[in-house]
């Protein structure tokens, strides 16, 4: 799984997301056709990542209203990002149909046990929700590069040809009380922190 993102000179931070390569989430174990639509796009700019979520809702789930509060136990939207490709740490951001954040840092061992950190926070992270009329919400999320630099780990810092791994979700619960699934690059279960299953995002500059 390969996701091209696409810079953008956009110092006044206004671009059309329609210019962007368009992806969709499936089922996080089967690999199938979700029960909603879920696309997203991403582009980069000199400063910061840029992620925008597509959803098709019809039944919300968000009572949360404190930032790392637990909100993967309602719908949201998740994003972990593995900017030096070892799968041993990377970072996890959600964000709830509130706009809710949730914000970690994530130390992945190899026999399979990992430390969520809370109190990391990605502080000049900016994210907005919004809904349309036709039964669509919107999220969409802006990372500063600044805030995925570890003193103990060495970034692969954005320029044409780098390579992050990467993967994208959605948690749903429908009108019935039954909780779904979803991912950019399916996991084979319901496991979204399988570093070894994330995609590639490849930034290009061109």
């Amino acid at each position: 799984m390969r996701y091209v993102c696409r810079y953008i000179d956009a110092e006044d931070g206004f671009f059309d997301w329609k210019d962007f390569e368009v992806n969709y989430l499936r089922d996080v174990v089967t690999g199938e056709k979700p029960r909603l639509k879920t696309r997203f796009r991403a582009c980069w700019t000199r400063d910061s990542l840029h992620i925008r979520f597509e959803c098709e809702d019809d039944h919300v789930v968000a009572t949360m209203a404190r930032r790392d509060d637990p909100i993967y136990l309602e719908d949201v939207v998740e994003i972990f990002v593995d900017t030096i490709g070892s799968g041993t740490v990377y970072y996890e951001f959600e964000v709830s149909p509130r706009n809710v954040v949730f914000d970690a840092l994530i130390y992945n061992s190899l026999d399979g046990n990992k430390e969520v950190d809370v109190s990391w926070d990605a502080k000049g992270m900016y994210t907005e929700v919004f809904d349309e009329v036709d039964g669509w919400r919107i999220y969409n999320l802006r990372i500063p590069f600044a805030d995925l630099e570890l003193e103990q780990e060495r970034m692969l810092k954005p320029h044409h040809g780098v390579e992050w791994r990467w993967n994208l979700y959605r948690i749903d619960d429908d009108p019935e009380g039954n909780r779904h699934y979803w991912a950019w690059s399916p996991t084979g279960k319901v496991d979204f922190h399988m570093p070894q299953r994330f995609g590639t995002l490849v930034f290009v500059k061109e």
